[in-house]
């Protein structure tokens, strides 16, 4: 009888703990309703980044409505002063944000940024400006979204090589077999600038294309230090400027301002990023060419990475990072209408 008795009770606590296991498996968490992003801004003002910050604000609109997930977003501008980036991360940090987006001042000096986040254990995602590989190692939590820089550079020089071997005389004006050329580079030591230049002209030495350079300078990104600019190289070099090559799409529209007061129409001028002014500036005919950046993927991927790291979840496929941490968004050429 204790045998058996033994046996019932054992029984009995047998099924108690499977039950009691059960309903603890079913348990859910409690679903949230609320998440919060900081956004910090390297500069307010650029308007590559302006338009990545709509694109994303269109996002956080229509996934509110569909999820009923309120969803805030804490933009904070550095003014181009990495110092201040760092004391915006640890406000950021106090306000207890679930995730960070950082399009960082100084990309070579991200140790401030990654030694707050990692210690407050807060996920963040780097976009438009690459930390270094050392840096994005430092901790398991940090990503990347970005483009292919070398990618923008060779496509942005294959539209003068295709245009040198079709249609010559849109980018050799004088007929005499050399593209004749200024450019407008972004920022001293920023990788991107650095690349954009490199690998443009290397792609038409690489096709065999005669080049001569004129005049180059450094307008910081910005259309009107670019217009500037050019309005000081056309009157050096005047009627030699064939082609303008631009790191980015906010100084080749300030070259098209330099040219237009000029009353100059023929000069090849191709940018990088397909800005919404830049490709009403190519729609138009203002400008020749851009490298268009797909700002509406690039957004999602941001927002999408962010939600996921908020939520605890794992990166959506539609996201396939490199080496776990870096995702490249797509890039097309965007040339004007013939004729």
């Amino acid at each position: 009888m204790r045998v058996k008795g033994w046996r019932m009770t054992a029984r009995v606590l047998l099924i108690v703990w499977i039950v009691y296991a059960c309903f603890g498996c079913a348990k859910k968490e409690p679903e949230r309703t609320s998440v919060r992003i900081g956004v910090c801004l390297y500069r307010s003002d650029d308007i590559f980044i302006n338009n990545i910050r709509s694109e994303m604000e269109k996002l956080v609109k229509e996934y509110e409505r569909e999820t009923g997930v309120r969803v805030t977003l804490d933009f904070l501008d550095a003014k181009k002063n990495q110092s201040t980036q760092n004391s915006q991360v640890e406000r950021l940090i106090s306000l207890q944000c679930d995730v960070l987006l950082v399009n960082l001042v100084d990309r070579t000096d991200a140790s401030g940024v990654i030694d707050r986040v990692s210690t407050a254990q807060i996920p963040t995602v780097f976009f438009n400006r690459r930390p270094v590989e050392e840096d994005m190692n430092r901790w398991d939590r940090l990503y990347y979204v970005g483009s292919d820089t070398k990618e923008s550079a060779v496509l942005q020089g294959s539209i003068l090589v295709d245009h040198y071997r079709s249609t010559p005389s849109d980018v050799d004006l004088n007929g005499d077999g050399v593209i004749s050329y200024v450019l407008l580079e972004g920022e001293s030591g920023h990788q991107d600038s650095l690349i954009r230049t490199e690998w443009s002209i290397r792609t038409l030495k690489d096709a065999g294309v005669p080049i001569e350079r004129l005049a180059g300078g450094i307008a910081n990104w910005q259309r009107s230090q670019a217009s500037a600019m050019t309005e000081q190289w056309l009157n050096q070099y005047p009627g030699q400027i064939e082609v303008i090559i631009s790191n980015n799409d906010d100084m080749a529209l300030g070259a098209t301002d330099a040219l237009e007061r000029a009353g100059i129409s023929s000069v090849f001028v191709v940018g990088i990023d397909g800005t919404k002014p830049a490709l009403e500036a190519v729609e138009s005919g203002r400008l020749a060419a851009t490298v268009q950046i797909d700002l509406q993927q690039y957004a999602r991927a941001l927002f999408s990475i962010a939600l996921s790291q908020a939520f605890g979840e794992e990166i959506p496929e539609e996201f396939p990072l490199e080496d776990g941490k870096y995702y490249m968004c797509p890039q097309q050429i965007v040339e004007r209408p013939a004729g």
